[in-house]
């Protein structure tokens, strides 16, 4: 079964079992997704699915850390139960010894040497590691390898 499809069923299990804040998280998923199918004129891959999940968790965290500073914990406590809904269609994270061995696999393979070269490494590792991995941390490891 594909992720959308996966997703689609999920948002008809919360109708029936009257979940209103995980039918709300889950529309807004299949919304976007249904948004970018639009814009793009084509069916989603699963691989598309998941920068669009991606994309949604980063506004998420963004979102949590501005109502925390503005001191509105009622809407930080909606956006955390969308992130965790969110995650839960995103693939099993790598441990970071996983992606060490990934981001010095990817510096041999690009024959990167030094830190202009970063943008090399991170078109290796970028179709690999995407949706198992932050990238922002993976772009930090891969210029701390590259300097030092």
């Amino acid at each position: 079964m594909s992720l959308k499809a996966q997703i689609t069923e999920d948002m008809k299990s919360a109708m029936r079992a009257k979940d209103a804040r995980r039918l709300s998280a889950v529309r807004l998923l299949l919304a976007s997704i249904k948004q970018r199918e639009v814009d793009e004129r084509k069916d989603m891959s699963d691989a598309d699915v998941i920068s669009v999940i991606e994309k949604m968790i980063k506004q998420r965290r963004d979102s949590i850390e501005q109502f925390q500073k503005g001191g509105r914990q009622d809407l930080v406590e909606i956006e955390q139960f969308e992130l965790s809904v969110l995650q839960a269609y995103m693939p099993k994270a790598l441990a970071d010894a996983e992606i060490a061995a990934a981001v010095s696999a990817a510096i041999q393979s690009s024959g990167a040497k030094g830190i202009a070269d970063i943008g090399k490494v991170m078109a290796v590792l970028k179709p690999q590691l995407a949706g198992r991995a932050d990238m922002g941390k993976v772009s930090g490891l891969v210029k701390a390898k590259l300097t030092g």
